[in-house]
């Protein structure tokens, strides 16, 4: 994999960025490593927990028996539609494949193995901003492990990445080094999986981006970085803009790179301009197409997110379908998913929209971001300051080209196209996924500690 850019690169952004008031008490390392100021009591019950409203509370999912059943019988009491009329997925994700996947659900799929893999985790409740945001916290045995958020997306949760957390928080089993470690911290966003669901306005990218940041200085880190793609990636773009104190870099796994002079013609299904490089022309070509062919669903969870709950509430076939489209377009598997992911796994997911019921409530993530996630000027991605990392996997909906990356985000640090692996990246390439974190974020780990060390003379 290409080598990223060096390290005096990431020096002069985090002198511009990470160094903020509280930046001198980073690397203090006592016994509770490099990162932390204090250690967290993720006890409760104990003396020491503060107030209520900012404790972090033990989490347990256990979804009751009724609410199985009740799945199992909307699948046997399904309704079907006739059968499309083409012979390929044209006109949507094709009957035969939707069937046999909801009939696995009903009689084969056993969601109290996915309760067990959750439950297996540290996982853990608090209340930020008046709403409870529920999360995985796993601590490396590494006392300098780097604290690291990661965020999923539509129609993605934090199933995403339960097996980078391997790789990520022991890397040495995984064939890497031990100073590469990171403390993982996998939050649910509000209105999906077990985070409580918003009653107002304003959630959007930059809210979540402050309550992420909250998070991570209540769980006693004073520094971290921030990982996410398809919403998480707007979202770690929130929180470079907002350049908390602390925040030390952020990693991409679909950037927003679009020049602003392409992205009304790309909207409007134009021919690619002249003068664009092969790379930019497949990307254009690629977004072209999505948006004129692929994007429909976007369009009406941005303006309907209500009228698309009503579904998704109601019918299980409906939200198996919605879902199992999108993993069947995305990922590297030649439109069929199950080379990459099993269907249990796909099911784990689908069957955690729908026992939450969080099909509207995630739809109206949409409405609040309502934006175009590709695009440069629309992400504001030039007023990030921080560090920026960008990991290009294949099969994500488009190519982000070099030359556009380094127009988009003038921080740009690290820049890595990669063999195999599409939207879902962390889900479907792990040990990669998890490779490109390493190597992304190793030179912030040194350039922090040199320039801390300059700073606390």
């Amino acid at each position: 994999m290409p080598a990223a850019s060096s390290s005096s690169a990431w020096q002069r952004c985090l002198a511009s960025s990470a160094i903020g008031s509280v930046l001198g008490l980073a690397l203090l390392a006592g016994s509770n490593g490099a990162w932390a100021a204090t250690a967290v009591v993720d006890n409760p019950s104990s003396s020491t927990v503060p107030a209520q409203s900012e404790a972090i509370r033990p989490y347990r999912v256990h979804v009751d028996e009724a609410k199985l059943a009740d799945l199992r019988k909307r699948i046997v009491d399904a309704r079907w539609p006739d059968k499309e009329t083409v012979s390929d997925v044209s006109q949507g994700v094709q009957l035969a494949q939707v069937q046999e996947l909801v009939k696995y659900w009903g009689s084969g799929y056993d969601w109290r193995k996915a309760e067990a893999k959750l439950n297996a985790l540290p996982e853990f409740i608090t209340t930020i901003d008046g709403l409870d945001i529920q999360f995985i916290h796993v601590r490396s045995r590494n006392p300098n492990a780097m604290p690291l958020i990661l965020t999923h997306g539509w129609p993605g949760s934090q199933f995403e990445f339960l097996k980078t957390i391997g790789p990520l928080t022991d890397p040495t089993a995984y064939g890497g080094r031990a100073e590469d470690s990171f403390d993982v911290v996998i939050p649910s966003i509000p209105g999906h999986g077990f985070s409580g669901k918003p009653t107002e306005l304003g959630w959007g990218p930059d809210r979540v981006a402050k309550a992420w940041d909250v998070l991570m200085k209540r769980l006693g880190y004073t520094h971290y970085v921030s990982q996410g793609g398809d919403h998480g990636s707007v979202i770690s773009d929130a929180l470079g803009r907002l350049a908390p104190p602390g925040l030390l870099g952020i990693h991409l796994n679909m950037p927003a790179t679009v020049p602003p002079e392409l992205v009304k013609p790309i909207n409007s299904g134009d021919p690619a301009p002249a003068g664009l490089s092969d790379p930019e022309r497949s990307a254009y070509n690629s977004l072209s197409t999505f948006f004129g062919r692929n994007a429909a669903y976007g369009a009406m969870m941005v303006t309907r997110p209500q009228t698309i709950g009503y579904l998704l509430a109601d019918s299980p076939s409906g939200t198996a379908a919605w879902m199992y489209e999108k993993f069947a377009a995305w990922t590297d598997s030649d439109g069929k998913p199950e080379r990459v992911l099993s269907r249990d796994e796909m099911l784990d997911d689908i069957s955690l929209y729908w026992l939450t019921d969080t099909g509207a409530s995630s739809s109206r993530f949409y409405w609040e971001n309502n934006n175009n996630n590709f695009s440069a000027a629309a992400q504001k991605t030039a007023d990030i300051k921080v560090p920026v990392a960008i990991t290009v996997f294949p099969h994500e909906i488009y190519r982000a080209p070099k030359t556009w990356a380094q127009r988009a985000y003038p921080s740009l640090s690290y820049y890595s196209e990669v063999s195999k692996g599409g939207h879902f990246a962390a889900w479907e390439q792990p040990q990669l996924f998890s490779e490109e974190l390493r190597e992304a974020f190793r030179p912030l780990r040194t350039a922090a500690k040199n320039t801390l060390a300059q700073t606390a003379r």
